[in-house]
């Protein structure tokens, strides 16, 4: 997954739900809570047998349920250890074949959008670390996104071209056995806290198991989504929340138009200002205004709550899909797979969000066979 590019394409929207709304959770749990040693004791029958350590990681993860109130159901406990299984196999700061060259390759790349002579970026490189080591020394060795992010880190803060080459801004994006994004993990500590005490930073809470674990549980389970398959939520995980439910819409409105859209769960353009360009989406909606008897403002604010569980409340989403089942002739899906092609340093094939959801699917499956009665 993304070492030097933001994790999620839609985590603008993520950190607006959390922002306007605090984190959303799961359909209210209802029934008696689980003891916390009856919750770990099944997750050390879950873990797969390779797992070192399997108390540890049974313990970090039944404090994550147990802080975010999410009912630790055996589908919700096997949900969160395919996840981790796909993104690391159980390693909390998992080793990245290649990092020191997409390291290097990433400092380049701004150096010379910077306009930034190479000379002196190798001169900087050069110079001697806060552990004693130069920059270019530590760099070489670098084996870890933890590694890469602490070398960015003293490299921001000691020397004046780090300054200059990224403004206070570390590259590194995602982290920890759940590969979740930093930004989501600072924002959901800001607005709902966080169960343990913070070491350094959140940042660096993302790189530990007990910090990964817990947002990375957060992102995937900590929101309502009425979904009949466990496969669309592990979609959102990659693809951003409610990619599969707004992927449908968009499926939708491109059958009510016959307009094409990319399925990719983006409804509007959020760095649009005023006068701003609408977006495929926006555009291909406006074409059925009369239709569905809204103006450009009110489908617009409609479209604006495609990152919340509410926008299936709205005249716009209703009326959509009652035009487009009329023309099918039938039901048409309320979630469909998001159409998004995975890039990254570290990825030197082609994969899909389609091939993500997939696999962790089948770890899934594999999961619900080791529990009793599976």
């Amino acid at each position: 997954m993304p070492v030097l590019s933001p994790r999620f394409p839609r985590l603008g929207l993520l950190l607006a739900t959390l922002l306007a709304a605090g984190c959303a959770t799961q359909r209210a749990w209802e029934g008696p809570p689980r003891p916390p040693e009856e919750v770990r004791a099944e997750l050390v029958r879950l873990l797969p047998a390779s797992v070192a350590d399997r108390a540890g990681w049974a313990g970090d993860i039944q404090v994550a349920f147990t802080a975010l109130d999410i009912e630790p159901s055996t589908s919700n406990l096997c949900a969160v250890l395919a996840v981790t299984e796909q993104e690391s196999t159980f390693t909390a700061d998992p080793a990245v074949s290649g990092l020191a060259r997409i390291a290097r390759e990433e400092i380049d790349r701004r150096a010379g959008r910077l306009h930034v002579p190479g000379f002196l970026v190798d001169a900087a490189l050069r110079l001697e670390s806060p552990t004693g080591a130069s920059y270019a020394e530590r760099l070489q060795r670098v084996r870890t996104e933890k590694e890469l992010s602490a070398i960015f880190e003293d490299f921001i803060g000691m020397v004046p071209m780090g300054g200059r080459l990224f403004g206070g801004l570390n590259p590194v994006h995602t982290g920890g056995p759940m590969q979740v994004s930093i930004e989501f993990a600072e924002a959901h500590a800001r607005e709902e806290g966080y169960p343990y005490p913070v070491e350094g930073s959140i940042r660096h809470e993302v790189f530990s198991r007990r910090g990964g674990m817990y947002f990375g549980i957060a992102h995937l389970l900590g929101y309502p989504a009425d979904y009949e398959r466990p496969l669309y939520r592990y979609a959102d995980f990659n693809a951003g929340w409610y990619a599969s439910r707004n992927a449908a819409f968009q499926s939708a409105v491109s059958l009510a138009t016959g307009i094409p859209l990319a399925l990719d769960g983006d409804l509007v353009r959020r760095d649009a200002g005023v006068g701003y360009a609408p977006g495929a989406t926006e555009l291909a909606v406006r074409a059925l205004g009369r239709r569905l008897d809204m103006g450009d403002a009110a489908i617009r604010r409609a479209l604006e709550q495609g990152d919340r569980l509410e926008f299936e409340e709205t005249a716009l989403y209703a009326r959509v899909f009652e035009l487009a089942e009329a023309m099918r002739g039938e039901a048409l899906p309320r979630a469909v797979m998001p159409r998004i092609d995975l890039e990254s340093p570290k990825i030197t094939r082609p994969l899909t969000t389609e091939w993500f959801a997939t696999r962790v699917d089948e770890r899934h499956a594999r999961c619900m066979a080791r529990a009793p009665g599976g």
